[in-house]
């Protein structure tokens, strides 16, 4: 593996333990107003950014290499409104795709045909994190400031993790 390639794959262990600082900060959040069910699910998903990040942690070992860990930025702890936080989910996915897209095209240039396979599964996962982020912003602007409809969508959070 390249200098560039290792560089970039280290990078991006620190976007994914960005993004599952970001949702742990939106899960304590929902924790305290509270509205369980969006806390539950940002925890996991947190969870699953984690798990990302790993994977590129331990591809990294794979190839014989030291992991050099980043420093990861400290997320946002205040937020505006509901709907600013899922704008915010959606737009921390988008970012990993474009960075994953990015180290996607390196590997190819650089005729890094591990790297490459590697990297095919996070697109994949990204087109659904993708979909369910805008899905859940377009669930949130649709309710508006309805009370009742946020409860509802709150507690078909809880089930999407059960």
């Amino acid at each position: 593996m390249n200098d560039k390639i290792y560089t970039a794959l280290n990078e991006q262990i620190k976007h994914e333990f960005y993004s599952s600082y970001l949702y742990l900060s939106i899960a304590s959040y929902f924790d305290n107003i509270p509205l369980d069910g969006f806390a539950k699910w940002f925890r996991k998903q947190a969870e699953e950014e984690h798990e990302h990040g790993m994977k590129f942690y331990n591809y990294i070992i794979d190839r014989n290499l030291h992991v050099d860990l980043q420093p990861i930025d400290k997320p946002p702890v205040k937020f505006n409104s509901i709907e600013e936080i899922f704008k915010l989910a959606l737009e921390q996915e988008r970012k990993v795709t474009h960075l994953i897209y990015q180290i996607y095209e390196l590997a190819v240039q650089e005729k890094d045909h591990a790297t490459h396979v590697f990297l095919q599964w996070f697109i994949t996962e990204q087109v659904e994190e993708e979909k369910n982020a805008q899905d859940n912003l377009d669930q949130i602007i649709l309710i508006g400031d309805d009370k009742a409809a946020l409860f509802v969508i709150d507690q078909n959070f809880q089930k999407k993790i059960s």
